[in-house]
């Protein structure tokens, strides 16, 4: 029997009480899998940085850590999951842009973020592939909870990865600025 697919981009966020699998694409990004074994209602989402520049959730929370992962668990809890149950599988932060690597870079701020945010709020963590320098696919089967990882090796599709994340990026602001372009220059 083949399973429904859902893939989500950055800032997305997608839970279901059915057997699906959902699916994303990441660079230095980072997706979280929750579910709640007991019912087998579970969720991804995909986020870009821990929290928004100037401290607000901005027209897409969802592409930060601080509300993706509020947003995730509510809506497993919406479907019937328990908060308490919950379990996670994190995946993403990897190191993929041709600059140098650094502790305060975004792999590692999110990477940082999603450890702390799991331990604060005693949600186990039953499986990680953070960091290095691959970019990754994931998929993750509500039903079984099972998650699977492919690196995505070679810089060409390394770049595409990244060069897609900042793409959809600069799209949201621009569709949000209105009729003004921002550049840097």
């Amino acid at each position: 029997m083949r399973r429904t697919r859902i893939t989500i981009q950055i800032g997305g966020i997608f839970a279901s009480r059915d057997s699906i699998v959902i699916g994303t694409v990441l660079g230095s990004c980072i997706a979280v899998c929750l579910r709640d074994p007991m019912t087998g209602i579970g969720g991804m989402n995909h986020f870009m940085l821990p929290a928004p520049p100037n401290g607000t959730g901005g027209e897409e929370p969802g592409r930060y850590g601080v509300h993706a992962m509020e947003l995730l668990i509510g809506d497993i809890q919406k479907l019937g999951g328990e908060r308490a149950r919950l379990e996670a599988k994190v995946f993403g932060g990897g190191h993929v842009l041709r600059i140098r690597e650094s502790d305060t870079g975004v792999p590692q701020l999110n990477i940082r973020f999603i450890r702390e945010f799991l331990r604060t709020e005693g949600i186990p963590l039953l499986a990680e592939d953070l960091g290095g320098y691959a970019a990754r696919y994931v998929l993750f089967d509500t039903a079984s909870g099972t998650a699977r990882v492919k690196r995505l090796g070679g810089l060409e599709v390394q770049a595409t990865v990244v060069e897609r994340e900042h793409q959809q990026s600069a799209h949201r602001t621009l569709q949000s600025s209105g009729e003004i372009t921002l550049f840097d220059d």
